[in-house]
């Protein structure tokens, strides 16, 4: 279709309440071919739209926000000018696929303000945990910020050109460690796009086995946000114990696979690992003992005025807002916005035990993490029905065919952040013509930078636990 087309169907989708879960752009001959990949939740659909451009097309970012990072990748990748796009800076720092040079990372033309009491902060990209390397630069007035600009590409990688002529033995590694801690997510929707190219359905109890990986997943780093949240505001028998906590979950994981973040337990097909009944009991048994602790450990949290005088009313974002820019996962829901891929685009073990979609009108730091606490309860009980069904040992792989040629296939995933988008393409020979990777934190770093508008400049460290994206996940 004529870009003029894709762009306004884009524009009218987003204005009557879908969302963009990836646009994008990839050499076609000596033209570009965009893509864009459109959700509608409450009529469980998708759509794909594609259209031909050649060095520029008309910016979709001016009538459409959530387009705004996706623009700049275009740009950044390919060399293609959104039009009236006002500033298109470098997401990643990365080489373009036309041959340019990458440039350094860090150096961009920062936003910048002037005036009495105004003042400038930079934070990164080495900070003072052990945290991965991003570039925060504040603009204040007085202890006020004013505008947040997040400058990342530190862990930029390739991995989306180096899966290109793929499936390979590299493929699966790719993505066990495209975000370490989002394994289990990422690799379940690469395994969704081979086993879909390759036309099988993997059995019931492999479903099962990786529906509950993935309940793990989202609740080891759930607790682990908690905890993080607590410290940040000097609650420390939250943080104490949430960290210990995290980590008996860890050792659940390792009990599927042998691995705490589920390596090697996914693959094309299936699952590696059978659960048998000695260690579905000792699971269970587990479980127990989290959620018994766990109720020692966060309404402790939630019940303490000091603690609720720093979560209340901090990095507040408006439902509207957040669908304007594109929120996913929970920090779009502790907006109102109630949107989760397994509820609303089942898959999976999902499509047979409904997840309820856990929402937060505040959209503030305590929303976040009320958010979380609500979608622990939940994954400990879907894993608890899960793991009530038989036959878990047997019949969990299926040989994965040759994929078919000529094809496109779109997964979308709840990942433990939010929505994995993962959108693929095969050439004439069945092999990789390009693999593209959405990460949750991609559609939520701008939501941070929008949150820390208006707050005190000590309030960073509380709001950007409350979010915890991945810059790996985004830098790819």
């Amino acid at each position: 279709m004529p870009v003029t087309r894709l762009r306004r169907m884009t524009i009218d989708h987003v204005s009557g309440g879908g969302s963009i879960s990836a646009l994008f752009a990839v050499p076609q001959g000596d033209r570009f071919r965009m893509h864009t990949v459109l959700c509608d939740p409450e009529r469980e659909e998708l759509a794909v739209l594609a259209a031909d451009v050649d060095n520029a097309y008309p910016a979709l970012t001016p009538d459409c926000w959530a387009a705004n990072w996706f623009e700049r990748e275009i740009f950044e990748q390919c060399g293609v000018r959104p039009t009236a796009h006002r500033w298109l800076k470098p997401l990643r720092f990365q080489p373009q696929a036309h041959g340019v040079a990458a440039p350094l990372a860090g150096l961009a033309d920062f936003f910048s303000m002037k005036g009495e009491e105004v003042h400038e902060v930079a934070v990164g990209p080495v900070h003072a945990g052990v945290i991965e390397p991003g570039h925060f630069r504040f603009q204040c007035h007085g202890e006020t910020v004013h505008h947040l600009e997040i400058s990342l590409g530190y862990q930029h990688r390739g991995v989306e050109r180096a899966l290109i002529g793929g499936p390979d033995r590299r493929s699966l590694h790719y993505m066990q460690t495209l975000a370490g801690d989002s394994t289990i997510g990422h690799t379940g929707a690469y395994c969704a796009v081979l086993e879909s190219l390759g036309g099988i359905q993997i059995s019931r109890a492999a479903e099962t086995i990786r529906a509950v990986a993935a309940e793990l997943e989202r609740m080891a780093n759930h607790i682990g946000d908690l905890g993080a949240m607590a410290g940040d505001v000097g609650f420390l028998p939250t943080l104490n114990y949430c960290g210990r906590i995290r980590g008996d979950v860890l050792n659940l994981t390792a009990l599927l696979c042998g691995n705490r973040f589920g390596r090697d337990l996914l693959t094309p097909g299936g699952v590696r690992f059978g659960l048998d009944d000695a260690r579905r009991a000792k699971l269970l048994q587990g479980l127990d003992e989290v959620e018994k602790d766990l109720q020692s450990a966060v309404p402790l949290m939630f019940n303490a005025p000091s603690v609720m005088a720093r979560f209340e009313g901090i990095g507040a974002l408006t439902a509207d807002l957040g669908r304007r820019i594109g929120l996913v996962g929970p920090a779009g829901r502790a907006c109102g916005l109630g949107y989760d891929v397994r509820n609303r685009l089942p898959y999976g073990a999902y499509r047979f035990d409904t997840v309820p979609v856990v929402t937060y009108p505040s959209g503030d730091c305590f929303a976040r993490a009320y958010v979380r606490w609500l979608e622990l309860e939940q994954s400990l009980a879907f894993i608890r029905r899960q793991l009530s069904a038989s036959g878990l040992e047997s019949e969990i792989l299926k040989a994965c065919p040759a994929l078919q040629p000529c094809s496109l296939v779109v997964v979308l995933a709840e990942g433990w952040r939010g929505e994995i988008c993962h959108v693929a393409a095969t050439d004439r020979q069945g092999r990789f013509a390009f693999y593209k990777v959405v990460d949750p934190s991609f559609h939520n770093w701008f939501g941070l930078a929008q949150a820390l508008r208006g707050q005190q400049i000590s309030d960073f460290p509380l709001c950007n636990k409350s979010f915890n994206l991945s810059y790996c996940g985004h830098d790819l």
